[in-house]
């Protein structure tokens, strides 16, 4: 796989610990276990614009007072949703 941020070959799919900030700019949590990109060349570590989409859309999608500080990603994602979908990405 080819590092996006350097272009060379030899990165690979990992998981790691992102800290994201709430949607309402109150807090931040901790999400472990996140699927990224990890470059031995350049050092990078970066989630795809997948995952970042998934991660944004489900923030919109759920109570996020209720949220602990910190959970895995998969935890995050089983977090119950008042929506079916993103209503507010256009």
């Amino acid at each position: 796989m080819d590092c996006v941020w350097c272009e060379e070959k030899g990165a690979f799919e990992t998981t790691t610990t992102v800290y994201w900030e709430l949607p309402d700019g109150s807090r931040s949590i901790e999400i472990t276990e996140t699927p990224c990109i990890q470059c031995p060349s350049c050092g990078m570590n970066y989630q795809t614009e997948e995952t970042i989409e998934e991660i944004e859309n489900h923030f919109m999608m759920i109570d996020t007072k209720k949220l602990e500080k910190s959970l895995t990603f998969v935890e995050f994602l089983a977090v119950p949703t008042w929506l079916k979908k993103n209503y507010f990405n256009f």
